[in-house]
């Protein structure tokens, strides 16, 4: 972590540096608009929001150089830096760096990332068939505000505790023209536990047993959460329940013919690969189970449609969709990987996947927990007004969209139990009756007739976009469920960078 501020701060020093020898004569592209040259940058307090996350503080930058500016608004070299923290005990530190020059013919995308997170959200497995039980975690201050305060069970019912280390690098060669071959390699570290407790609670907030439940400030050591219960329960082996390190390699073919990779006009993105995955080293020194080794299937379809342009040959109106799976086709994979979006192109921070602002805006993070899944994001982006700012390029954009996202492969509840047993249990409901008789199965698992786990989970909403230099794009997105099972809340807002896709 030190070596990796240090790393910032250095390069944050030297880029101004750097950032003076940016050549002053300046060209002026078809639609008289100046044309970056040399180095651009700009350090930015990592102030942000997100539904799930909380409110972000930190530092980020994003260095781009574009050379003699040929190629603008295609950059030369692009490197990010961002350290920061969250209101929810969620932390981000983070570089990547993306060329297609660095290697001639070649694009290459390294990317090395420590996600430290307290309250990592967790539904249990298969979207609707885990009932969502939004007072059994919401809390107020003044008991007067909660709808059910007498139901109330802890804040972090939902939660337990997962730091995610990610260090990955990516390449991309052409086979022909707009089609391109594409290959990985990385490590993905998961260090997972229940919730700490004593942690969240810190040193002022002491849990007085003489009060209620939802009388308490402070957090009740003693009460299990969901993630807790799903161990107990044997949905979650003892092999994964901590977490594991899993190295990977990925290959894939892409075909790609985009007017530019941030916030296209025109064009399509297609691809299509192959994740294998093994498992080694499992967290705190347990035995990694070697059935944990396992392929993964994606494949994604993003389309940009043109839909007006003004006098001054600008596109105005944008028509988006993109659409995607993700399927275990060999092996067995960890629940923990199950809601890793696998990308051949590591791009943003996080790649959570179903639900929340980085695939189902408007759905709690990680609602949908399965095996496979598949996702569709439609969305009109209309750029409103254009500017500069100080020789900058900006732009104000807004989009409606509509995200929907389903099962493909669900769990299968009793064969987890069974094969985590050893074979005592048969069935859900026995191991619960045996080892948490407190705990009704229709409490936590949808039994009625008309349940579906193949239902799709959809939420709509507006989108605002402020971009700088067409590749720099700050992102507001406020999204709400069709079903109040996805997110009892009315609606959720994310702050953000760049686009979704």
């Amino acid at each position: 972590m030190k070596k990796l501020i240090t790393l910032v701060l250095a390069v944050l020093l030297v880029l101004p540096l750097a950032a003076k020898k940016e050549p002053k004569p300046q060209e002026v592209d078809s639609l008289g608009r100046k044309i970056k040259t040399g180095w651009n940058f700009g350090i930015l307090p990592s102030v942000a929001y997100d539904a799930d996350y909380g409110f972000q503080g930190g530092l980020l930058t994003n260095v781009y150089f574009y050379g003699d500016g040929s190629q603008y608004p295609e950059y030369i070299h692009s490197l990010y830096f961002e350290a920061a923290y969250t209101t929810k005990h969620h932390g981000i530190f983070r570089f990547n760096y993306d060329s297609k020059y660095l290697i001639p013919g070649y694009r290459l995308t390294l990317d090395a990332t420590y996600l430290p997170d307290a309250m990592c959200d967790f539904y249990g497995f298969n979207g609707y068939e885990s009932k969502y039980n939004y007072d059994w975690h919401f809390w107020k201050k003044k008991t007067e505000k909660m709808k059910n305060p007498e139901e109330y069970v802890s804040r972090v019912f939902y939660k337990y505790k997962r730091d995610l280390i990610r260090v990955a690098g990516d390449i991309e060669g052409t086979i022909y023209q707009d089609l391109k071959w594409n290959a990985g390699l990385g490590v993905l570290g998961y260090i997972i536990d229940d919730c700490d407790i004593n942690m969240l609670n810190g040193k002022k907030n002491v849990y007085d047993p003489s009060l209620p439940h939802y009388a308490q400030k402070a957090l009740d050591p003693s009460v299990q959460g969901l993630y807790e219960k799903y161990k107990t329960w044997g949905l979650i082996g003892d092999d994964e329940e901590q977490g594991g390190w899993h190295p990977y390699l990925r290959g894939g073919i892409t075909y790609d013919t985009r007017d530019k990779r941030q916030g296209p006009n025109k064009g399509i993105y297609t691809d299509l690969f192959f994740t294998y995955s093994a498992a080694f080293n499992a967290a705190y020194g347990q035995q990694a189970a070697a059935g944990y080794n396992h392929l993964q299937f994606n494949f994604t379809f993003r389309h940009y449609i043109p839909c007006y342009y003004d006098k001054n040959g600008i596109n105005r109106i944008t028509f988006a969709y993109r659409i995607g799976t993700q399927n275990n086709i060999a092996g067995r994979s960890p629940f923990y990987m199950n809601n890793y979006l696998n990308t051949l192109f590591i791009q943003r921070v996080y790649y959570e996947g179903l639900g929340g602002g980085n695939s189902i805006r408007g759905m709690m993070a990680n609602r949908i927990l399965a095996n496979g899944f598949a996702f569709a994001n439609v969305e009109f982006r209309f750029r409103v007004v254009e500017f500069d700012i100080k020789h900058q390029h900006f732009y104000i954009g807004l989009n409606p969209f509509f995200d929907m996202g389903i099962i493909t492969q669900p769990y299968k509840l009793d064969e987890l139990v069974e094969m985590h047993t050893g074979g005592e249990y048969h069935s859900l409901k026995d191991i619960m009756a045996a080892k948490t008789p407190e705990d009704k199965y229709e409490d936590y698992f949808d039994t009625t007739k008309d349940m579906n786990v193949y239902m799709p989970h959809m939420c709509a909403g507006l989108g605002l976009k402020v971009g700088m230099n067409e590749n720099f794009v700050l992102s507001a997105d406020w999204g709400m469920p069709i079903n109040k099972q996805d997110n009892a809340k009315w609606a959720n807002f994310y702050v953000k960078m760049g686009y979704l896709f």
